[in-house]
C-alpha cells in the first residue's frame, strides 16, 4: 500500500462547515498533516479570491487549484497555470442557462461579475467567497477571459435538467456539472479537480496513488478516480460515497478532521 504523501480536500460541504466556518479540529487536523510530512491543498469550485481565508491559518505553501481545478495559483493568488473556457462555449453556456431561467454569474480570475444583484443566492456568494460582484449590463465583453460561468437556482431537480442538458449542448467544449445543488459550473475542456491533482503528483514528483482526497459532490468525483485513496463526507450522497474508498462524518460533525484520522492511521498501517 502506498504511503500518503499529499491530501487535496474540497472546501465547501468539507473543509468548512454549513456557516463557511472553519474548526478548531479542522485546523489541528491539517496541523497534524503538517507534523507527519504530508502535504495540504485544497481544490474548489470557489474563484481564487474565495480561497484566500484558508492560506494562512491552515500554512499551506503548496498551490491551490479554483474553479474546480482548471486553475492553479499560488498563495497570493497569482496564477500559475490558467485555462479558460472558449469564448463560443461560453456564449452558448449563456443560451442554455437563460432557456432555463437561471441567474447567471461569470468569473474571470479577479472579478465576480453579475447582471443583476436580486438572485436568491448573489448574498450567499458574497457571504462565501468575501467579495464584491461587479454589475454589468452585457456578459459579451468577458467572455473571451471566463474562468468559470455559474447557473444559480433553488429549483434543484430544475437546475439537473440544466446540467444534463449543458452537458449536452457543450459536449467536449466545457466541462458542466454541479458543485452545490443550487450551483451548476461550467469551466474549461480537460479540465477538473482530477486533472488538478495529476498535476500536483507531477509538480511533487509523487505518484497520484501517494494521494489523499477528501470531498463531498460529484465535482469531487474526477479527483477520487486518479487517487490513491478517496474519503466522502457524510454529507455527500450515496452515489458519491459508493465511488470512495472510505467514508467519514459529515462537515457539520467534523468528519474533515475524521478523515484526515483515516488517512493518518492508514499510514501507520493500522
Amino acid at each position: 500500500m502506498t504511503r500518503i504523501a499529499l491530501v487535496v480536500s474540497d472546501v465547501d460541504g468539507t473543509l468548512v462547515t454549513h456557516d463557511k466556518r472553519l474548526t478548531d479540529n479542522a485546523r489541528a487536523a491539517v496541523q497534524k498533516l503538517h507534523d507527519a510530512g504530508i502535504g495540504f491543498t485544497i481544490t474548489s469550485s470557489r474563484p481564487p479570491v474565495g480561497m484566500r481565508f484558508l492560506v494562512a491559518p491552515l500554512g499551506i505553501t503548496l498551490p491551490i487549484g479554483p474553479f474546480n481545478g482548471s486553475s492553479m495559483v499560488d498563495g497570493n493568488l497569482k496564477p500559475i497555470e490558467q485555462h479558460l473556457i472558449p469564448a463560443a462555449a461560453a456564449q452558448r453556456s449563456l443560451e442554455v442557462l437563460n432557456e432555463f431561467g437561471v441567474d447567471i454569474w461569470l468569473f474571470t480570475n479577479e472579478e465576480w461579475i453579475i447582471k443583476r444583484d436580486d438572485g436568491k443566492y448573489v448574498p450567499h456568494e458574497r457571504d462565501t467567497i468575501q467579495h464584491d460582484p461587479v454589475f454589468v449590463d452585457d456578459f459579451t465583453p468577458f467572455l473571451a477571459k471566463a474562468c468559470k460561468i455559474v447557473g444559480a437556482s433553488a429549483d434543484f431537480a430544475g437546475l439537473e435538467r440544466c446540467e444534463a442538458a449543458m452537458q449536452k449542448a457543450l459536449g467536449d467544449q466545457a466541462v458542466a456539472v454541479r458543485s452545490q445543488n443550487y450551483y451548476l459550473d461550467i469551466t474549461p475542456p480537460g479540465q477538473d479537480k482530477g486533472t488538478f491533482v495529476a498535476a500536483m503528483a507531477k509538480r511533487l514528483n509523487i505518484s497520484t496513488d501517494a494521494i489523499a482526497t477528501i470531498g463531498d459532490m460529484r465535482n469531487d468525483l474526477a479527483m477520487f478516480k486518479v487517487s490513491g485513496m478517496s474519503v466522502a463526507m457524510g454529507n455527500a450522497t450515496d452515489d458519491v460515497k459508493k465511488q470512495a474508498t472510505d467514508v467519514t462524518a459529515s462537515n457539520e460533525d467534523e468528519g474533515f478532521a475524521g478523515a484526515v484520522e483515516i488517512i493518518l492511521t492508514r499510514n501507520a498501517g493500522g
